[in-house]
């Protein structure tokens, strides 16, 4: 007798909460509302997605020459997406997948004109043009716009370590004579530096040139900042 009530009651409750829900949900679907919510959902996304990249500021300025003796500045690459390193051809260690990573890149976005590396040696004192040129002919450098710099060295040394803020520097204990990191710096069409933000929402400034992961992420950058 008791189950009875029971499953009357619910029966009830359930009768009701038709009565109620139902017309509205109808009047919804009419209305079209469902489908507006679920495509503002989406817009939503999509724009937070081509926004998410923060805007450190300028890139440091600079003019070096490159692998067949010109002149490149920053000024070249205004108006190119572009991602710059430093590195040198000697380096036993990071330098050669960092080379890799850079060609993947290049790879990646071969024949847009808007997008360019630039490679920048620590050891312009064996790094000449000739030396430079060999190297990224060993590579397998196609693009027009991937410039293998050198020049002074104090020059160098200041634009990563006070201008990049990217440490390079001398060392004869370590294998190969330099240190320097394998990170990659990210700079949109107009000369600032670009990047995305960690899992704790800070900045990460550069990418790693070194992880699998760095190299995926900087590709999907590259590819919202040349639609911007």
């Amino acid at each position: 007798m008791l189950k009875n009530k029971s499953y009357i009651g619910i029966s009830f409750i359930i009768l009701v909460f038709g009565i109620y829900a139902i017309p509205k949900l109808l009047d919804r679907f009419q209305n079209n509302d469902i489908v507006k919510a679920d495509r503002l959902d989406k817009i939503g996304k999509s724009t937070t997605e081509a926004q998410k990249l923060e805007k450190i500021g300028l890139a440091p300025k600079f003019e070096l020459i490159n692998q067949d003796n010109q002149k490149i500045s920053n000024q070249t690459y205004f108006g190119k997406v572009h991602v710059l390193e430093f590195f040198f051809t000697t380096c036993p260690t990071i330098c050669p997948k960092m080379n890799q990573s850079m060609l993947v890149l290049e790879k990646s976005f071969f024949g847009n004109p808007n997008f360019g590396i630039v490679s920048i040696t620590i050891d312009p004192l064996n790094d000449t043009p000739a030396v430079l040129k060999a190297h990224r002919e060993l590579l397998g450098v196609k693009s027009s716009n991937w410039n293998f710099l050198t020049g002074d060295k104090t020059y160098i040394y200041n634009l990563a370590n006070k201008g990049f803020n990217v440490y390079v520097g001398e060392n004869s204990k370590v294998n190969g004579g330099f240190e320097h990191s394998g990170l990659f710096a990210l700079i949109d069409k107009k000369g600032n530096i670009r990047c995305r933000r960690d899992n704790y929402g800070n900045p990460i400034l550069y990418y790693d040139g070194l992880d699998k992961k760095g190299v995926r992420d900087i590709q999907q950058d590259i590819a919202i900042l040349l639609k911007e």
